[in-house]
């Protein structure tokens, strides 16, 4: 007898910890995916995997995900993922302190499923948002203590916890607050300041936790998202960013892509809050295996800064559709947003940030509105939002950014002399300085300096840049040799 069953396609989400998993993990629930007849995943903005199924897919990987120990949901996001700045450990940050083992140990210790989103993350990179999460842990400049920025749920009210919090105690502290804080209600700031500080002191009371006093406030650093895509060098190693247009990998690509991990014994793959993977710990002598996968998957690695510092709800087409628009509109007419990050806000209470923000209005049949705002001081990162210009039709949204962008810029020059005036006159050096002729990457400012060469080019230290081949290219967004320049540093 033939079914009348509606065969309905949901979403299944399984989270990522802290954004990493390991290359055996994946591989193993590629596989099953893979016979279901699913053909591509998604990565989401707190660092979560995504896959659509319909009813008949769901039945046959039920089991195998229950095997395999995956915490999945179907169609809800009831326990958003921890997020977390292990992404960017070793290549990104500059902390004096935390290293892998402490994410790992932070990780580990959570023996529940958080229902407030919890941030991670360290002070010193700018890869991985500050205050996207309910309960905000933030570096502090004493070795193993936190900050702590408390968003309460479903609102934009914050509360900055008056001591710091022990690496040991964030996960025991998560799950003290979160009962508490989904039964509050929060209208202002004023009910905010009271409600945190009640549960200050009921942390405090139950005498479970080791705080420390604050020494210094932790202030946001000038924000400056790296370019996380390509090949790139680091210590004696490389590692591997991609990112994809439509926000999908195939399950193909991926399958290769931890074959080959597990082949050079590369024990993890990372998500980044902007929909993308990285691969650490490739080999510089490995490289021509990658290429061979990029090759065979056609996956392109040159895409301008432009379109990678944008933000967008996870699963939302038409947010997606703006993006595409916009950027082809400014690489189109060459636009600089160095320094800036945009946000498409379709729904009220999702987590997107950037410093300017993209937020829906409304929308009638043949139209839709937006308003267009920025933090105060162009800082993703920051809190205080204004708003730019409201309404904005969907049209027209092109020409605020650009004004919005001009406005920027002139902002950073206005600050950059204000900053130049407040420099005392420097003393004049008896002695001579002697300057360094080098060559600088024109497109990414890297420089190529002979004294070391280029490890992942096989470019033997001592070499001159007059001597490198004419197909050397830059190492890190790998324009060609015409593009470096003569620079001339102390």
């Amino acid at each position: 007898m033939q079914s009348n069953r509606i065969n309905t396609e949901q979403f299944v989400k399984i989270n990522l910890t802290g954004g990493a998993i390991s290359t055996g993990e994946l591989a193993n629930l590629l596989e099953p995916l893979a016979e279901a007849g699913i053909k591509e995943v998604k990565f989401g903005s707190r660092q979560q995997l995504y896959f659509r199924v319909n009813d008949a897919q769901f039945e046959d990987l039920e089991y195998t995900l229950l095997s395999l120990d995956f915490h999945y949901e179907l169609g809800h996001d009831i326990h958003p993922n921890i997020v977390s700045s292990y992404v960017a450990d070793g290549i990104f940050n500059q902390s004096a302190w935390i290293r892998e083992g402490v994410y790992k140990d932070i990780l580990d210790s959570f023996d529940f499923n958080p229902r407030l989103k919890v941030n991670i993350v360290d002070a010193s990179q700018s890869l991985v948002p500050y205050y996207t999460g309910n309960l905000n842990f933030i570096t502090s400049e004493l070795s193993n203590y936190w900050h702590l920025q408390l968003r309460f749920p479903k609102s934009s009210l914050f509360y900055t916890w008056s001591t710091l919090v022990n690496t040991d105690d964030i996960a025991m502290l998560s799950q003290l607050l979160e009962p508490m804080m989904f039964g509050m209600s929060v209208k202002n700031a004023n009910d905010g300041q009271q409600l945190g500080q009640k549960l200050e002191e009921l942390a405090a009371a139950s005498g479970k936790f080791l705080f420390q006093p604050v020494g210094q406030p932790f202030s946001e650093p000038a924000f400056k998202l790296p370019y996380y895509e390509g090949f790139n060098a680091y210590q004696d190693r490389l590692w591997l960013g991609v990112y994809r247009r439509s926000e999908t990998f195939s399950i193909a690509f991926l399958r290769d892509i931890c074959n080959l991990c597990l082949q050079h014994r590369i024990g993890q793959l990372y998500t980044t809050p902007w929909k993308s993977i990285i691969i650490k710990d490739i080999q510089p002598a490995t490289r021509s295996s990658w290429d061979l996968i990029l090759d065979q998957h056609r996956i392109n690695l040159r895409h301008a800064l432009n379109e990678l510092n944008w933000m967008t709800d996870d699963f939302d087409p038409s947010a997606l559709a703006i993006k595409q628009e916009l950027v082809h509109r400014m690489n189109w007419l060459d636009i600089r947003t160095y320094k800036l990050s945009f946000g498409i806000k379709m729904q009220p209470k999702t987590g997107i940030w950037g410093s300017i923000i993209l937020r829906f209005i409304n929308a009638t049949e043949h139209k839709s509105w937006f308003e267009v705002q920025h933090t105060r001081d162009f800082n993703p990162n920051s809190r205080d939002f204004l708003t730019y210009r409201k309404p904005v039709e969907r049209a027209q949204l092109i020409d605020v950014i650009l004004d919005l962008c001009e406005d920027f810029y002139k902002f950073q020059s206005k600050l950059a002399t204000q900053q130049l005036s407040e420099i005392p006159p420097a003393q004049v050096s008896e002695e001579p300085v002697s300057l360094i002729a080098l060559y600088q990457c024109q497109a990414c400012q890297t420089i190529y300096d002979p004294t070391w060469g280029d490890s992942t080019q096989d470019i033997v230290a001592g070499t001159l840049f007059d001597e490198l081949p004419v197909t050397y290219c830059c190492s890190v967004c790998e324009s060609g040799k015409l593009t470096f320049s003569k620079v001339l540093i102390k």
